[in-house]
């Protein structure tokens, strides 16, 4: 006899079947499960015991923060972004809580251009999300480098597998089949986005690890309710079951409640980049 995981016993829950009790019930189960899966993922990519943390302050990379810490890791969080940024800003309030070993990079306006120009010849491709994302975790790496790391976790994989990004809205209004094939889709991309990342974080020998995208992980989140991850077209929060286990693991609820803000928008990457390919 198999036991049965929360989300093949909610299946089978329909309408006034599933009172409140048993929901929450499912929902402990569930986050449960969510914990144990996410700790073996870390436990199976994270080999040294001195880590960083890209952290920004969001529900994400404030949950990694968190249980990388509650599993004994020696961890240093690294903030990075333009002078007065969102990222800057968020991420030493949200630590101000945490207190943890927290190290910020403020990018030089100055030398943007150049830095941005050498990671495109670099990465080999015009496409501006991965422009972006290589360019923050150069910036990163290089912070890491400072502080005597080789090693860096990222919570890369959260918002594709639990619906973190706007376009699920309009993918939820087709239906939760569409979802899935956006997931997919997603996950495809960010998998080869990391490849390619890492080429530009070994100028600093330092390597980028994405727990969250690891198989096993990615085939146990994709089985997990899509009305766990998104409530439809108009759920600006989404993540729904990742900010309920944040909350529960002790994450503050600032970070836990934060809508989702992408690392090049926050760090204030997007818009300096576009500005300078318009007087290139």
């Amino acid at each position: 006899f198999k036991q049965k995981t929360a989300y093949e016993i909610s299946l089978g829950l329909v309408g006034s079947e599933m009172c409140i009790r048993d929901r929450d019930y499912l929902i402990a189960i569930m986050n449960k499960q969510l914990l144990t899966e996410m700790q073996d993922a870390i436990k199976n990519t994270v080999t040294d015991k001195k880590i960083g943390v890209a952290f920004s302050g969001g529900v994400d990379s404030t949950l990694l923060a968190k249980l990388v810490k509650d599993m004994g890791y020696d961890i240093h969080l690294l903030t990075i972004g333009f002078q007065d940024s969102h990222d800057i800003n968020f991420a030493k309030e949200v630590n101000q809580i945490l207190s943890f070993q927290h190290s910020v990079s403020e990018i030089d306006p100055e030398k943007f251009k150049e830095v941005s120009q050498k990671i495109n010849q670099t990465i080999k491709t015009d496409n501006l999300s991965w422009n972006e994302n290589s360019i923050a975790f150069y910036y990163v790496a290089e912070l890491a480098q400072k502080n005597d790391l080789k090693t860096v976790v990222t919570a890369n994989g959260i918002d594709e597998l639990f619906c973190g990004y706007n376009s699920y809205r309009e993918a939820i209004e087709t239906g939760e089949d569409e979802v899935t094939k956006m997931m997919v889709e997603k996950l495809k991309n960010e998998g080869e986005m990391m490849v390619a990342i890492n080429q530009v974080t070994a100028e600093f020998d330092v390597r980028m690890i994405q727990p969250f995208l690891l198989p096993n992980f990615t085939e146990y989140a994709k089985k997990i309710p899509i009305s766990e991850k998104i409530h439809g077209s108009d759920d600006m929060k989404r993540k729904h079951i990742v900010r309920e286990l944040a909350i529960d693991c002790g994450v503050p609820e600032v970070a836990a409640q934060k809508q989702k803000k992408a690392l090049q928008y926050g760090s204030q990457i997007h818009k300096s980049l576009l500005k300078s390919r318009k007087t290139s």
